[in-house]
């Protein structure tokens, strides 16, 4: 590993853990809440202990003022929800591209078992080269997605993280398998740190509660957008995902430390 490779890794996580707030969102679905004005969300969800925002390039601009010294990740494929495939991802930026928007990594997402994953492991194997003869950190998304695939087996998912190794990614995202002890095999799968998607929005227990199961599964941490940035006190969330991610903290201490229940 090059210093600037450990370098930049070191700006988005924390002791090796990571907790991530995508918020690319707006390329997918538009400018939903949360993300009108990115601005304050980014401010609250950084003071609350996210090691690391995510965006598409184009706000880059509105990024860097209200971060608070966290870390920046560009995302460099999309689709829209109203287009004809959501699968079929389509490259939005270079490596280059996102050094020039200040990003200290870029992601990439890939739909493992779609009809799209060839086209798709072509460009992140494209991907990874170019961001290592700049020393970038490659997080990948790598879902198991497609039809007939089971989206929460862990052996797709830990066939997922493989593919993403295997491609030279750094750090890998990919969704949740249930519980911890399925997960286990999944992050056994591979030698990177694995992060889990914060999927749909739930209540504040359950989403902690599934960042609990990751982190007992030997997750790396999370990387979570809705749930977060959609969440009527982001940084509060924040916060309490971040005690279990960094402090280890059980459940209910989490929801202490986020406010939701009395100390």
């Amino acid at each position: 590993m090059t210093a600037g490779l450990s370098a930049r890794l070191d700006r988005i996580s924390t002791n090796d853990r990571y907790l991530i707030v995508p918020m690319d969102h707006g390329i997918t679905m538009g400018a939903v809440d949360g993300l009108v004005d990115i601005e304050s969300t980014i401010d609250g969800v950084t003071r609350g202990g996210a090691d690391a925002v995510l965006t598409q390039r184009g706000v880059a601009e509105r990024v860097h003022p209200n971060k608070n010294g966290a870390g920046y990740i560009v995302h460099v494929n999309g689709s829209t929800t109203i287009g004809p495939d959501e699968s079929d991802k389509r490259v939005t930026a270079t490596a280059e591209d996102a050094v020039r928007a200040g990003a200290d990594a870029v992601s990439f997402h890939i739909n493992v078992g779609s009809d799209h994953e060839p086209d798709q492991i072509e460009e992140l194997a494209e991907l990874t080269a170019d961001a290592e003869r700049l020393g970038l950190p490659v997080l990948a998304m790598a879902y198991a997605r497609g039809p007939g695939v089971d989206e929460t087996d862990p052996e797709s998912l830990g066939h997922a993280v493989r593919l993403a190794e295997e491609l030279g990614a750094d750090v890998v995202k990919t969704g949740y398998s249930g519980d911890g002890d399925s997960f286990a095999r999944v992050t056994e799968s591979t030698r990177l740190p694995v992060v889990i998607a914060g999927g749909s929005k739930g209540t504040d227990r359950e989403t902690v509660e599934m960042v609990r199961g990751a982190m007992d599964g030997d997750a790396s941490g999370v990387s979570m957008g809705r749930s977060i940035f959609q969440h009527e006190d982001p940084e509060g969330i924040a916060r309490a995902v971040s005690a279990i991610v960094h402090d280890d903290a059980g459940v209910d201490e989490a929801l202490r430390a986020g406010g939701f229940i009395e100390a």
